[in-house]
């Protein structure tokens, strides 16, 4: 069996709403987004999903992936691993696009980066070991993590550069799945939100 990556997103916080870049600030999910983590897991707890027996799972340490893991049922099944942090944006944290192109106009993360934070190369990086270890054994993977770092590693496990990942946009509690056709990396399913009422 072809390993196969499921992305699960956080759900939404006060600063996901607002376009804040939230990097390393562990702001708390929104009872909106523990509401999106409880349907995200009753999905997954269903076929074709049925819980996802012999899954590896996996959770950035930052409180809102975390706590998204734990209310989809996954806590106790879940190892923290500080690379699926998310984009460390340094003098950005907490600015949003408008603020940012205030500053700094015409600048676009995936080209330009962000001063005194994360480089490019180094999201690569990161993204590169989690494209890794989910191809490592044949068994699927599940990872609880941020928008920017899976759009990382969506962008990765095609083989493309990061800077693809603009172009592949992520809601808060999004279920996405990377898989295989034809033997060649691809995008099974991206940004579902199918399991959030309305």
């Amino acid at each position: 069996m072809a390993p196969r990556i499921l992305l699960a997103r956080h759900g939404q916080t006060e600063w996901s709403l607002s376009g804040k870049h939230t990097g390393r600030t562990d702001v708390p999910l929104l009872e909106e987004g523990r509401r999106g983590a409880k349907q995200l897991g009753e999905r997954l707890h269903r076929a074709p999903y049925d819980g996802l027996p012999g899954v590896e799972i996996r959770t950035s340490p930052l409180a809102r992936a975390r706590e998204t893991c734990e209310l989809a049922g996954f806590g106790e099944r879940a190892a923290t691993w500080d690379t699926l942090m998310e984009w460390d944006y340094g003098s950005y944290e907490g600015m949003t696009p408008d603020e940012i192109q205030a500053v700094r106009p015409g600048w676009l993360i995936w080209r330009d980066g962000v001063p005194e934070g994360e480089s490019l190369a180094e999201i690569t990086s990161r993204a590169d070991e989690v494209v890794a270890w989910a191809r490592s054994a044949d068994r699927d993977v599940l990872v609880f993590a941020h928008g920017h770092i899976l759009r990382s590693i969506g962008a990765r496990w095609l083989g493309l550069p990061v800077a693809f990942a603009a172009r592949i946009r992520l809601n808060p509690t999004s279920l996405s799945v990377l898989g295989w056709a034809y033997g060649e990396p691809a995008i099974e399913s991206w940004n579902d939100l199918g399991h959030l009422g309305s």
